[in-house]
């Protein structure tokens, strides 16, 4: 008899989005509608789609940077649809890992203090918030640039640096919204291996929004986000 299939670490049911006029002779937008998806421990999904169709507003409601207008969001017992900011924000930096296509680092702080901002957000002594950040940019390869500030980084070491911020809390769900989208081909192949090693290791639920074919298919799952739902690629 085979295993029972594990909870969906992430689970969105009927999701719709809609933006009101921005004139009153303006016309709403409906971006979504009755989208569902769900993300299993330790599965990778990618989402493919034109420019425009709503990927990276997507991941926004999944992360609970913006709010749907219908339909749930689960992750785990959580319901992020209906979250208010402060849970919010503490939600993302419980259960959240985020890698963005530019990196965000802050400029004046160094590599491994950039890694250690979510930790020092939740309140980790100053200290240990930086071991850990050293110790996740040994995991990225990066163990040799600690003090090295943003602009004396390359493309590739910058997002490196990314990742290991957005795992250095031991999230259950990465959210990557065209993490290689910045990077020539071969550095693009580095940081896409690199995800899904530590995807693995991790035991992650990961959703990657990707214009790279050869990546989604990479994945468990592929998903073409078209006219406002998800259809199997």
């Amino acid at each position: 008899m085979s295993a029972p299939a594990a909870d969906p670490v992430l689970r969105a049911s009927g999701l719709g989005k809609v933006y009101p006029p921005l004139t009153p002779k303006g016309v709403e937008v409906r971006l979504f509608e009755a989208l569902s998806l769900s993300v299993a421990p330790g599965e990778m999904v990618a989402i493919v789609g034109e420019s425009g169709a709503g990927k990276t507003s997507l991941l926004h409601l999944l992360a609970a940077l913006d709010r749907a207008t219908t339909g749930t969001i689960m992750c785990g017992p959580t319901d992020v649809s209906r979250l208010d900011p402060n849970p919010a924000a503490a939600y993302r930096n419980r259960d959240i890992g985020y890698v963005w296509q530019a990196h965000y680092l802050l400029p004046e702080f160094t590599a491994a203090e950039n890694v250690a901002m979510p930790l020092l957000a939740r309140g980790m002594g100053r200290r240990a918030a930086l071991a850990a950040g050293g110790e996740w940019l040994a995991r990225v390869g990066l163990g040799d640039r600690l003090k090295h500030r943003a602009g004396e980084l390359s493309g590739g070491e910058q997002q490196r640096v990314s990742v290991a911020r957005a795992l250095v809390t031991k999230p259950r769900l990465l959210l990557a919204d065209e993490p290689t989208g910045n990077l020539d081909a071969a550095t693009a192949e580095n940081v896409f291996s690199l995800l899904q090693t530590l995807h693995r290791e991790q035991g992650l639920a990961s959703v990657l929004v990707t214009h790279n074919l050869g990546f989604a298919h990479r994945c468990d799952r592929v998903f073409r986000l078209h006219g406002g739902g998800l259809e199997t690629c």
